[in-house]
């Protein structure tokens, strides 16, 4: 073949490696090794397209009553559930393999207590007291049920992190009015309908408020990952985490 028509074919072939590396970009991740050459070929090893998923859990301070989960992948398809027991919690959440899992229950304590027991100041982080600031009502973690959540919230933070696991604080009741959400307090119906205009799928009729607010732990885990959200008080403490 004449030199000119065998350059003219050469630049024609890298010309379809580049369009067709470009077409599986768009498909998927990839990752490219070596260089176009005679002596060291291409090597293109696709690799699956990862999605997000985020865990929602609405914390009951105590095993008895029922606990809210939500898994949530980036096209915000719920998996809703209740359960009760620490190792049902986890064994859940571990096994879904999440990106992220947002709980509400105080994660931290207020900096300078060392235990919820001592009988001193402060009972506020700074994130509860933003919250205030922000006209969002909400407890002092050292006030009578709140003890229970807070020591069982901050144990399983623990033992999820153990496992590899990114844990963040969240509250539904303050997500939701950041939102424009009806709280549960207004009806479940209202708040599900909210919910499901916000895109998500796979509530149903029938949820519970626990439900619905793992949800909303979950919507908000998702924010968190695509970089939609602002975490409020002191990282010293804990950063809550709330959509933008």
């Amino acid at each position: 073949m004449r030199p000119e028509l065998q350059h003219i074919l050469a630049a024609q072939e890298g010309s379809c490696v580049r369009i067709a590396l470009e077409a599986i970009r768009e498909a998927s991740a990839i990752e490219v090794a070596g260089s176009t050459t005679e002596e060291n070929p291409i090597s293109v090893v696709v690799k699956e397209k990862t999605s997000m998923k985020a865990v929602g859990i609405d914390l009951a301070g105590v095993e008895r009553r029922p606990t809210g989960m939500c898994i949530m992948d980036e096209n915000l398809c719920a998996d809703v559930s209740l359960l009760y027991t620490d190792d049902e919690i986890l064994r859940h959440t571990i096994e879904s393999k999440p990106d992220v899992v947002a709980i509400d229950a105080p994660l931290a304590l207020p900096h300078g207590r060392k235990s919820l027991t001592e009988r001193t100041t402060p009972h506020l982080r700074e994130c509860d007291r933003e919250l205030l600031r922000m006209g969002i009502k909400v407890f002092p973690l050292t006030l009578g049920p709140m003890r229970l959540l807070t020591e069982r919230g901050m144990r399983l933070k623990v033992l999820l992190e153990e496992k590899g696991l990114t844990v963040i604080e969240t509250y539904p009741g303050g997500s939701q009015d950041i939102l424009g959400i009806p709280r549960k307090k207004k009806g479940l119906e209202k708040l599900t309908e909210g919910l499901s205009l916000s895109g998500i799928e796979g509530l149903g009729s029938s949820r519970t408020g626990d439900e619905l607010d793992a949800v909303t732990c979950a919507l908000v885990g998702i924010m968190y990952l695509k970089g939609e959200y602002r975490a409020i008080g002191d990282p010293n403490e804990i950063l809550m985490i709330l959509p933008q």
